[in-house]
């Protein structure tokens, strides 16, 4: 039996429960299908074959779901940090017992290949131990003297917060976000992307069998049009964290004004990658290819735009033109297959979408630009390579997100800098270059939350994570993420020797 073959056989016995039962809610410590027990279908992006039912939640399932947190949210912002760490490295063992099941699961779902979905559920058991150690020092704040006074700083939990992950790698990304709240001492109401609501269901048997209270941490699918509104909106809820689409974010930032919500946004990238002449160049090819054909180009941080100097425009296009036509391309759960099928079928008509508006703005598909039709009625499409582009293109402006990417030329360093920044997004950079000095000159010139010099996306948990303009508002990672869950509260005690104004004596 081949290495595919095996893990179809694995992955069936795991997705036998969703196809034969109703994917539910966690509300309250319990499993439910809802108030109205209204439904959906969910469909694998490998077939477009059915995967089961899901239950669609409505205002009603969200506000049980929101009051539920706020019940729980007192004797958990009161428990010891000591005592949320031990139950949060419990929900860390909980994941790593179930890293496979969680891999193959979330691989059959969303489409990603296994090798990268193995990564993910690892990295969502570290994400949780990271931030589990902390949890008894996230109040602590700082001491700040003065002559007669003395200034202290103290951090307490903001309360129920809401948490709207994506589609793309939704394991991994929900841990990124609820691991910090729950450190910190706040509930969370979770809205699952729907394309990919499976993993979601397996985090929280994860955090019942982990001890969670009840309340503590609640999960409601539906669609974002009215789960994911009526989360945002609702007035239990103190602070929304959202990873998804830029028009989504914009969305939510209306909802949750009226309430004065706290709001946390990972949006789009439309990230440069810029190769300078003395870069070295296997290196910087290596990197070139796998940050926006891993993950099948579907992540935020994917280096979407090529920006290369002349003088090794030809020789590196040759190169990667050579890489990009051997890409694998083929069902996730193989593990030679480097590139697996699109999310979900609107997907793929959006991506393909861009193959006509490169045409029509002169732009040549260098590489790829067709559907795959040869491996089933999945949702594949060939790794693609634009040349011949100019920085105005939509090709080279919008956020495809999928294994596209985009070649354009540069001639000298402040032409990379103009190109780089000629964009409504600012998430992520990458630079190759030799120069130190010019590393710390683009370091600087180049507007993104997060540049990466001779480095793919290397992650750093302590490290701050998120973009500028149209990209997000808000910084991951570390004490940046409970700066997010947390309220910082300044008490000022005098020394006792200052003089105290004195009026109507």
């Amino acid at each position: 039996m081949s290495d595919l073959a095996k893990n179809q056989s694995l992955a069936s016995k795991y997705l036998e429960r969703f196809k034969q039962n109703t994917t539910g809610h966690y509300i309250g410590g319990e499993w439910t299908i809802g108030m109205q027990g209204k439904t959906f279908d969910n469909s694998s992006p490998i077939d477009n074959h059915y995967m089961g039912k899901i239950a669609e939640g409505d205002s009603a399932d969200i506000d049980a779901a929101c009051l539920a947190a706020a019940k729980a949210f007192p004797a958990w912002r009161d428990m010891p940090g000591a005592a949320r760490k031990k139950i949060l490295h419990k929900f860390a063992d909980e994941i790593e017992k179930r890293a496979e099941e969680i891999a193959l699961v979330e691989s059959s779902d969303c489409g990603q290949p296994l090798r990268f979905m193995r990564q993910a559920a690892v990295r969502g058991a570290a994400n949780f131990r990271f931030f589990a150690d902390k949890a008894p020092e996230a109040r602590d704040g700082q001491t700040l003297l003065q002559p007669e006074h003395t200034n202290i700083t103290l951090r307490t939990p903001i309360g129920p917060v809401g948490v709207i992950t994506p589609w793309n790698t939704p394991f991994m990304l929900a841990t990124w976000k609820i691991a910090p709240a729950l450190a910190s001492g706040c509930t969370v109401v979770h809205k699952p992307a729907e394309f990919s609501p499976l993993s979601a269901a397996i985090l929280a048997e994860a955090a019942e069998a982990a001890g969670l209270p009840a309340g503590v941490w609640n999960m409601v699918n539906g669609m974002g049009e009215e789960a994911g509104k009526s989360l945002t909106e609702h007035p239990a809820i103190k602070a929304v964290a959202f990873v998804g689409e830029t028009t989504t974010g914009s969305k939510i930032m209306v909802q949750a004004a009226p309430t004065l919500k706290r709001v946390h946004f990972e949006l789009g990238g439309k990230n440069p990658v810029i190769v300078f002449d003395d870069a070295d160049f296997e290196r910087a090819l290596d990197a070139v290819v796998f940050m926006i054909y891993s993950l099948n180009g579907q992540r935020c941080t994917s280096s979407s735009r090529l920006l290369i100097q002349s003088g090794i425009r030809d020789k590196f296009m040759s190169a990667l033109e050579n890489r990009v036509r051997k890409l694998r391309v083929g069902h996730p759960l193989d593990p030679d297959t480097e590139v697996g099928p699109l999310i979900h079928s609107s997907h793929l008509d959006k991506v393909m979408s861009y193959m006509d508006a490169a045409r029509e703005q002169g732009a040549t598909i260098t590489v790829g630009g067709e559907r795959i039709t040869d491996l089933g009625d999945g949702n594949y499409f060939q790794p693609t390579l634009f040349s011949d582009a100019t920085s105005n293109m939509r090709i080279a402006q919008e956020e495809i997100f999928g294994p596209v990417l985009t070649a354009l030329t540069f001639e000298d360093e402040a032409e990379a800098i103009a190109i780089a920044n000629n964009t409504d997004y600012g998430l992520a950079a990458y630079i190759w270059t030799n120069d130190h000095a010019r590393a710390m000159r683009l370091s600087q010139a180049v507007d993104a939350g997060m540049l990466w010099i001779n480095s793919e996306n290397n992650r750093n948990l302590p490290s701050p994570f998120g973009g500028t303009k149209m990209s997000g508002i808000g910084r991951d990672g570390g004490d940046y993420s409970f700066e997010f869950y947390m309220e910082t509260r300044n008490v000022c005690m005098a020394h006792g020797t200052h003089k105290i104004p004195v009026l109507g004596k």
